[in-house]
């Protein structure tokens, strides 16, 4: 069993296609995380090779199509190439539309993969009024207060000066942040339904299927 294949751990396998190919299925999140993290491929933004005469930028599924159709790769030497369809996946992931993202998503995409990880998208997070600065001791963590004014006491018999202090605060996790996290993670989701799409459509990958499973849409919704 390779290192694709051992990561990839309760994949089913699927059987032999129509084209003679034996492949495991494979949600698109795990096939990310093993181009990227397991077969180490890269994006690679080449310009002049994401255009089609007379037709500007092409589709991720163009270009993914294109390369299947070559049947090969220019191997250049020096280092220990990605998988066939590692490169597949990478040179999808560079070409997406600018409507789930374009190039900004593209790296972000990668970089998750290649720690498997997903976009923060602040489950559970509240907005919190806390303390600028705090300082601990015997009786627990109180707030670091400052001096604002001094007034005078004449309650008593005897008039006395009475400091005014107050404790500096930040507020986080504040609306803004928690809709533009929350934006990305369903653009991050968007995009991979697009990639699912694309390999779904032109089935040209060698070793694995797409299945239908997708990380959930908006998990701050979900109910625990």
């Amino acid at each position: 069993m390779t290192m694709g294949q051992k990561a990839m751990s309760g994949t089913v396998v699927a059987g032999r296609d129509s084209k003679g190919r034996v492949r495991q299925e494979i949600c698109i999140q795990q096939l990310l995380e093993w181009a990227f993290a397991d077969e180490c491929a890269s994006v690679d933004f080449e310009d002049a090779g994401t255009l089609s005469a007379g037709y500007g930028y092409t589709s991720n599924a163009y270009r993914v199509h294109q390369r299947g159709m070559l049947g090969c790769r220019v191997d250049g030497g020096g280092r220990s190439l990605p998988d066939a369809d590692a490169d597949l996946v990478a040179a999808a992931v560079a070409v997406l539309p600018e409507g789930c993202g374009g190039r900004g998503m593209a790296l972000q995409i990668a970089e998750l993969a290649r720690t498997r990880r997903v976009p923060d998208a602040m489950v559970g997070a509240r907005a919190r009024c806390v303390p600028v600065a705090t300082r601990r001791n015997m009786h627990g963590t109180w707030g670091v207060t400052e001096l604002l004014c001094q007034v005078t006491d004449l309650s008593g018999r005897k008039a006395k000066r009475v400091d005014v202090r107050w404790c500096p605060v930040t507020y986080s996790n504040l609306a803004h942040q928690l809709h533009r996290a929350r934006r990305n993670y369903l653009q991050w989701c968007l995009a991979l339904l697009e990639l699912r799409q694309t390999f779904k459509i032109y089935d040209n990958l060698s070793r694995w299927v797409l299945s239908d499973r997708m990380p959930p849409m908006r998990p701050w919704q979900e109910k625990v």
